[in-house]
């Protein structure tokens, strides 16, 4: 005799139970390592600012880095891409030592005055400790991906506090143009759940004011469609240096660990010859800095430069951070040049160019309106979305999709990553 199926809803209650579970566990992981991983970055910041000769140290922290990525880290090396990839092509596991190395390797990068930032190694950890539930579940490979989508939005969240940016940048940085619902309720849940408990373990998140936000004009909007302009093309700019780097030193120094070396030796050379360390760590002060008065007008490509030497050489860490510097120092730099305020064009700066960097529009203007504001939306959408599309089809995630393109005609589901050798093949077709 077969048993009647249950009712719709008493499935959809099982459907709500299970998720609520799941993400709660994946919060308290997320979170907790989070914490962690905070008050390590801020220990190592403070201890570099109190004895700036550790920046000579640089080149031996990164091969060190490089030689524990090597020996110990193979499996995990590709980090962010390789979370992508098990979301789209699910096939086992994701390690846990990437959770303690990505920890460590960053920490150690912040200490010795590498330019990377905390998002790559907070997602890497969400997303690394949520998958060990999969095993201990027997889930399948659709409930894998969601479980892999909350440790992400988990880690986002509980690092940065914008919980709701978290969950949509989760849903939508898989692939551009499109999102992913039914991993909605994990995400929120879990990225809610984990801000909280990073919030109870005693971190505190940075606080942005800003005193003056203009009213809604012909003006103010087509401010933001030019400035959203310059952003995104800044956007594609480090997106492409960053991977152009990476690429040179993988063909060029066959030996990993060696490549952070020489990028450790260049950082250090370069804040000996310029005098400064303005340029080196997640650099809040200065990003607090430019919402309150004018900066240098080459801050940003200072810190672009020294971000895409770091990162491309090998240092570990993320980009978001050094992103949300980038756009906050060349917004306040425009603001003269569109007559606004400078903490507003910091502001829209700040969640534009990662909007166009990370491909992630909609997250970027739900971050600025949970930093800075609800007031702020209609500028930072805007703003966000035009970044987005001048960004072109290049990103920080080589291993994001295309979802819809943005123009042109360019296959649904290819990475980006391989984009440039598509469009090479299209062009050798065009001409045989």
């Amino acid at each position: 005799m077969t048993l009647p199926e249950p009712p719709a809803y008493l499935r959809l209650l099982g459907h709500v139970l299970k998720w609520l579970l799941l993400a709660g566990l994946i919060a308290l992981l997320a979170g907790t390592a989070s914490a962690v991983f905070l008050f390590g970055l801020q220990w190592a910041t403070n201890t570099r600012t109190d004895n700036p000769w550790l920046i000579w140290l640089l080149p031996v922290a990164g091969f060190v880095v490089g030689w524990v990525y090597l020996r110990w880290g193979e499996s995990v090396v590709a980090g962010n891409n390789q979370l992508l990839d098990e979301i789209h092509d699910t096939r086992k596991v994701i390690p846990l030592r990437m959770a303690p190395l990505v920890l460590w390797g960053t920490i150690t990068s912040h200490l010795f005055g590498a330019s990377v930032g905390r998002e790559g190694t907070a997602v890497q950890m969400g997303g690394s400790l949520a998958d060990q539930l999969t095993g201990l579940f027997r889930l399948g490979a659709e409930d894998r991906r969601i479980i892999l989508m909350a440790g992400i939005s988990a880690g986002f969240a509980s690092v940065f506090g914008t919980p709701i940016g978290a969950a949509v940048f989760a849903l939508e940085v898989l692939a551009t143009g499109r999102l992913r619902y039914e991993a909605i309720l994990p995400c929120l849940v879990a990225a809610v759940l984990a801000d909280q408990v990073a919030l109870w373990w005693g971190v505190q998140h940075d606080h942005y004011l800003l005193p003056q936000i203009p009213a809604i004009s012909l003006w103010t909007l087509s401010a933001m469609v030019l400035a959203g302009i310059i952003f995104g093309l800044t956007a594609r700019l480090f997106a492409e240096a960053t991977h152009g780097i990476t690429a040179l030193m993988r063909r060029k120094v066959s030996y990993s660990p060696l490549r952070p070396f020489i990028g450790g030796v260049v950082i250090a050379a370069a804040v000996f010859a310029l005098g400064t360390d303005r340029y080196i760590g997640l650099g809040i002060p200065v990003i607090m800095e430019a919402f309150e008065q004018s900066v240098s007008p080459w801050d940003f490509a200072g810190k672009l430069a020294f971000t895409v030497v770091s990162l491309g050489s090998g240092f570990k860490g993320g980009e978001v951070t050094p992103l949300f510097y980038i756009g906050a120092t060349l917004g306040n730099a425009l603001a003269p040049l569109f007559n606004l305020p400078f903490g507003m064009l910091a502001a829209i700066g700040f969640v534009a160019v990662f909007a166009g960097a990370a491909n992630t529009p909609l997250a970027s203007t739900l971050m600025a309106m949970e930093l800075f504001g609800a007031e702020i939306g209609i500028f930072a959408g805007i703003a966000c979305v035009v970044s987005y599309l001048f960004s072109g089809h290049t990103g920080i995630y080589s291993s994001q999709r295309l979802g819809h393109g943005k123009l042109g005609k360019i296959p649904e589901g290819l990475k980006l990553g391989e984009v440039a050798d598509w469009r090479k093949r299209q062009k050798k077709g065009d001409q045989d």
